[in-house]
């Protein structure tokens, strides 16, 4: 049985790596094709390099463009794809552009696809990733869930309860694979920062990057909170463009207790936040990470599609006031920043299970 697997920006990787390990040996036949929606090194290719995640069979190389133009140029490219390939299904992973233009295609060709991190809802169709899951979802033969919030909305919208599999959250299963390597490496050092006496920032998303008021003022509560321990910010290239053309990268650079990178690899990435003492972040999958590792994590965002990561894990929806944000961070700092508990089938053994239900369903 032929397996198209799809991935097409760095959030994917972390969700591919596992399943693509678990195929091996089994089977399966597993294609993987690579979209090339992140194409500089840092973006992708390195996260393939310190994964294992095998070379990509076919690299669409559509690279940036508005959702638009890049949707429309990978169901063009992967059309071609599937027609050459045949494929029994295609697993698609996230919510990335990548991940419905590829169902679309699919679902035209009655090819059956299979959704990993499917259910997860937002309620904010403002976000482009809500379309995307929307989309996909409702395309989707197989619904593969990370958690039993995401097969209740699945169930709210009349998906048929035999679509749905809770199999867990390949990205922990990355997670729990990695994070002893990721400890040992120096990165904290590096940066100049201690184990467990500093925050990590991310910050990428539209809403809070795009709008020069709302930067600005996150950028005055990012001047209050590093006055009370040092942040490192690995900075997004979109986030830096922005901070630039509003004028506002001097204000940052004169914020002593902020530490400037470029964005990292993963591992490096998993070595600085998984020794830290707080996350702030407006990430996704962070939110995730953050919980499975009992680190507090405050998300600067109005809403979550991982709602879980709130009711069970270390996750504190802060948005974006100052007030909110100096308040959960405060609490971390005085001993009483969430924690969380475990998240059933968060085990490290999600990938098994997608590969034994695609067999199964043969």
């Amino acid at each position: 049985m032929k397996v198209i697997g799809v991935v097409g920006a760095r959030p994917n990787f972390m969700k591919i790596a596992p399943i693509a390990r678990a195929f091996e040996g089994s089977s399966l036949q597993f294609v993987l094709v690579h979209t090339g929606q992140h194409y500089d090194h840092r973006m992708s290719q390195s996260f393939f390099d310190e994964l294992g995640i095998p070379k990509p069979d076919i690299n669409l190389e559509v690279g940036s463009g508005s959702h638009a133009v890049q949707t429309a140029e990978i169901m063009k490219r992967f059309e071609q794809v599937c027609l050459d390939e045949k494929p029994d299904w295609v697993l698609v992973v996230g919510d990335v552009n990548s991940t419905a233009a590829c169902s679309m295609v699919a679902a035209k060709l009655g090819i059956r696809i299979a959704h990993v991190e499917a259910g997860l809802r937002s309620r904010d169709r403002s976000m482009p990733e809500e379309i995307n899951r929307l989309v996909t979802d409702v395309l989707s033969d197989l619904l593969l869930t990370t958690c039993q919030e995401a097969d209740d909305n699945l169930r709210a919208e009349g998906i048929p309860e035999e679509k749905i599999r809770l199999v867990g959250n390949t990205m922990i299963d990355t997670l729990a694979r990695m994070v002893d390597p990721a400890r040992k490496l120096d990165v904290p050092e590096r940066l100049g920062v201690t184990r467990g006496e500093y925050a990590v920032l991310t910050l990428h998303r539209p809403s809070n990057v795009d709008d020069p008021e709302i930067l600005a003022d996150l950028l005055g509560t990012l001047d209050i909170i590093q006055k009370k321990m040092p942040i490192v910010f690995p900075i997004h290239p979109r986030t830096r463009k922005n901070i630039e053309g509003h004028g506002l990268l001097q204000t940052l650079k004169e914020m002593p207790g902020i530490t400037l990178c470029e964005p990292l690899s993963y591992l490096d990435f998993l070595s600085l936040y998984s020794c830290s003492r707080l996350v702030l972040t407006d990430s996704g999958g962070i939110q995730e990470e953050t919980s499975w590792l009992h680190i507090p994590c405050i998300t600067l965002r109005q809403n979550t599609e991982r709602y879980v990561t709130v009711e069970l894990g270390s996750n504190t929806m802060a948005g974006t006031e100052r007030s909110a944000i100096l308040a959960a961070v405060e609490d971390v700092l005085a001993g009483r920043g969430k924690t969380g508990q475990a998240i059933p089938l968060w085990d490290g053994k999600s990938a098994e299970r997608i590969r034994d239900t695609l067999i199964e369903l043969g």
